[in-house]
């Protein structure tokens, strides 16, 4: 009875966190888009060489906060998918039983997102490596960021 009780409770507050269905289907198109540019770098060595500007930069010298021309048709691949992707996963489709560990989730998957969208933009090189390596773990550190700070304020 309470947790049915908590569960009608629920559902209107994962709706107004959770993107309108419309954002799937933008989802779904930048997901396309950016496997269809993924298919042309991989198997056809397309490059679009254009200045850009790098926080952090490891080519043949370690530069930060610099400009170079470099090839950004990976880059703008890995946008697409993460862009597409995450809008594919924040829009809203269905519900969870657990909110509390549904918010914790979802500000861990949003501070994740941004985190490998500014790697994407501002880190090159083997420095882009390192967050790729790092990002193994980040989500499940975010995760238990905000769970735990949201535990504790729920106790407060």
């Amino acid at each position: 009875m309470i947790r049915l009780r908590l569960l009608s409770l629920s559902i209107p507050v994962l709706k107004t966190r959770l993107l309108p269905y419309p954002f799937k289907i933008a989802g779904m198109v930048l997901a396309f888009a950016g496997t269809i540019l993924a298919i042309i770098y991989i198997f056809f060595d397309f490059t679009l060489k254009i200045k850009v500007f790098a926080v952090y930069s490891s080519f043949l010298a370690t530069k930060y906060f610099t400009t170079f021309k470099t090839n950004i048709f990976d880059e703008l691949t890995l946008l697409l998918l993460i862009s597409g992707l995450a809008l594919i996963v924040f829009t809203n489709e269905t519900e969870d039983l657990d909110l509390f560990r549904f918010r914790a989730f979802f500000r861990a998957m949003i501070a994740n997102t941004v985190f490998l969208l500014l790697s994407v933009v501002f880190v090159y090189g083997t420095g882009f490596i390192a967050i790729l390596v790092a990002n193994i773990f980040t989500l499940l550190i975010f995760y238990l960021l905000f769970f735990y700070l949201g535990k504790r304020a729920k106790k407060e």
